[in-house]
């Protein structure tokens, strides 16, 4: 599906982007309107977060340039590794300009020292694009004054958590710090004790908190637009809480997975239908997963609007548009043990609650998808899940606690049947849906995953 974040044809040279109705136009309107006229403008359409959280993007810019900072920096975030993800990537790779274009405009409305834009390493053809939009677009005399840093970080998922992503930035492994970027930014000193976080920054005159805006890739991409063609144009589709479009996964049980950009409100069965190509002759639709930050959706939830406040008023919620899709055949209880594994293993271990308790329930869930659980191990995942957040520095122990606890409650006959019956009577190989790529309605899934060790290393091959 096309529209305009995903153009028709790939965009792959600065003369392309130009000779688009949007190129170039964005950075131009808003140095005629100015940082606190650009910051309006982007607050008055109404765009919000596409990372997952939907916080209204104007004022997260209002906030940051708001501060009594000598410096502030700009970070996007393009780290993506949720399961069911792969919008920013094909962002990325269909017209890279609008997204350097939308973070070269952010550092002008917010007063940015300095920009980075963060991807994993692996994501090398991403990183080759942006590389040569950035060198292209500066070229021709666009954000000329905005330096703009490529850091390619590792392959954890918590490289994507905006706090973790800063310390990547300074040379330090994906673990998150405490306070958020706008309280305690990139190259801040400690709050506390006065030692900087880290070393090399001497150009820095008055080092002090360096608030800095951390904004998704998406997010950035829809920019250049509403600055070009201005905030009611953007209003103009969506719904008065969740306006414009938004760049959508279908993954898992489905015809032809893919990614598509679909106009916020339209039904999630029909956003199915139309990017993943629905399911296959004779099966239906069991339940649906918005990544693994949000509570599972029941087949009686696929009407839905896909929004913001649609999908929370059916008790779970948009994440970044990422969709796994799970037919009749599936065991949900599998499906729980897999998840909790992935959030288990990728925890980082800074709060031991979460480690150990994600581990631990990780545990009773195989014991009873393997047959040799019982209800020992329900009192076991009933006990961890309400103490799992206890101290949490990031959102990982709350998907832990949200994800398992509405599988067991959506699906308790499922749990049970285990318990009284041992081996799954459904029981089918579930690949962890972490993608590696996305094309042609093929995915391709991360499968190294499976031997990946608790502290982030892997068994041999």
């Amino acid at each position: 599906m096309a529209g305009y974040l995903l153009p028709d044809r790939l965009i792959t040279s600065l003369d392309e982007h130009l000779a688009s109705d949007v190129g170039g136009l964005g950075v131009a309107r808003a140095q005629e309107l100015g940082p606190a006229g650009t910051i309006e403008e982007v607050l008055r359409s109404g765009l919000r977060g596409r990372g997952g959280g939907g916080f209204p993007t104007g004022r997260k810019w209002a906030g940051v340039a708001g501060q009594d900072e000598d410096r502030r920096y700009l970070v996007c975030n393009g780290a993506e590794g949720e399961p069911g993800t792969f919008k920013d990537r094909a962002i990325l790779r269909a017209n890279p300009y609008q997204v350097v274009e939308g973070m070269m405009i952010a550092a002008f409305a917010i007063g940015a020292a300095e920009a980075f834009i963060c991807l994993k390493d692996t994501f090398q053809r991403e990183i080759q694009a942006v590389t040569r939009a950035i060198q292209e677009l500066q070229g021709a005399g666009i954000g000329e004054h905005c330096t703009v840093t490529v850091v390619a970080g590792p392959d954890e998922y918590l490289f994507g958590e905006e706090k973790a992503m800063l310390e990547v930035i300074e040379g330090n492994p994906p673990l998150p710090r405490w306070f958020a970027p706008h309280e305690h930014g990139v190259f801040a000193t400690s709050p506390q004790l006065g030692w900087e976080s880290t070393a090399g920054r001497h150009d820095i005159a008055r080092p002090g908190a360096n608030p800095t805006l951390v904004n998704n890739v998406e997010t950035l991409a829809n920019v250049p637009h509403i600055l070009a063609r201005g905030a009611d144009w953007f209003r103009s589709r969506g719904t008065a809480e969740s306006p414009g479009t938004i760049v959508a996964t279908v993954v898992g049980d489905v015809v032809a997975p893919d990614v598509g950009e679909v106009e916020l409100g339209t039904p999630l069965r029909k956003v199915i239908d139309a990017v993943g190509s629905g399911l296959h002759h004779g099966r239906s639709i069991k339940a649906v997963f918005s990544g693994v930050a949000n509570a599972v959706l029941s087949a009686d939830g696929l009407d839905a609007p896909l929004s913001y406040e649609g999908l929370a008023g059916v008790g779970s919620g948009m994440g970044s548009a990422g969709f796994i899709v799970y037919d009749d055949t599936t065991c949900m209880v599998e499906v729980a043990y897999l998840y909790s594994r992935f959030l288990s293993i990728e925890s980082c271990g800074q709060c031991p609650p979460c480690k150990i308790g994600s581990s631990a329930i990780t545990g009773h869930l195989e014991r009873l998808e393997t047959g040799v659980g019982d209800d020992s191990d329900l009192a076991g995942i009933a006990r961890w899940l309400t103490r799992v957040t206890d101290g949490n520095r990031c959102y990982l122990a709350i998907e832990e606690q949200v994800v398992v606890s509405s599988i067991l409650r959506t699906f308790p006959a499922e749990f049970a049947e285990h318990v009284e019956q041992g081996p799954c009577p459904r029981r089918r190989t579930l690949p962890i849906p972490k993608l590696i790529d996305l094309t042609d309605g093929v995915a391709t899934y991360d499968e190294t995953f499976w031997r990946k060790r608790p502290d982030w290393t892997y068994d041999p091959a």
